[in-house]
């Protein structure tokens, strides 16, 4: 009950942010770098992959989600202020050291962050974000938190598709902080990928 509070609350506040942003966006000038909407807002669906690393990667090997975007304009086409809010399941390693049955329980996260995308150049970008990640099977992982500071930097390409949409693909790197007090294996870090359809 509890992480369905959590799950609706972050979707009110992602919807509101993006509303809210929208009503006070002035419509910018034609897009260099990807196509926008009346209010200037670009949003995006996207499926995200990744490779756990450090310590993390001793026990979980990959992890798969998805998750949307909000790209607010702040300064032309060039900056924009980002609201992302997804879902990860980072997948644990079965018979872990060779011991027949020993299986990690997989992490399910909701990471919900915001921060800046800016292009230096059309359609090239360099993006930084950060927030919370909420864990949703704490007692399953053994940890005794459920929330996390989370951040990602990230570099990409977004170029355009049609008059009305894109194709954003970013490669970031992601990590949180520890989910267990004293464990730096529960700190979350993984290098991912994110392809998203724009619109």
């Amino acid at each position: 009950m509890k992480n369905l509070f959590k799950i609706s609350a972050l979707a009110l506040a992602f919807a509101g942010l993006s509303f809210g942003a929208k009503a006070q966006t002035s419509t910018p000038a034609p897009a260099t770098s990807g196509t926008t909407t009346q209010s200037g807002i670009r949003y995006s669906i996207g499926v995200e992959a990744g490779l756990p690393v450090g310590d993390f990667k001793d026990n979980y090997k990959w992890n798969l989600g998805g998750s949307v975007q909000a790209d607010i304009p702040v300064v032309s086409n060039q900056l924009f202020v980002t609201v992302n809010a997804g879902y990860n399941n980072i997948f644990g390693k079965k018979d872990l050291g060779g011991v027949q049955g020993l299986d990690v329980t997989n992490f399910h996260l909701i990471p919900v962050k915001a921060g800046l995308k800016y292009f230096p150049v059309s359609n090239f970008y360099v993006q930084g974000e950060a927030g919370a990640a909420f864990l949703l099977n704490k007692s399953d992982v053994n940890a005794n938190k459920s929330t996390a500071f989370v951040y990602a930097p990230q570099i990409g390409v977004q170029f355009p598709v049609s008059a009305s949409s894109f194709i954003d693909a970013g490669i970031r790197y992601e990590a949180t902080t520890k989910y267990a007090t004293g464990v730096d294996a529960s700190k979350v870090n993984f290098i991912g990928l994110r392809v998203a359809y724009g619109f």
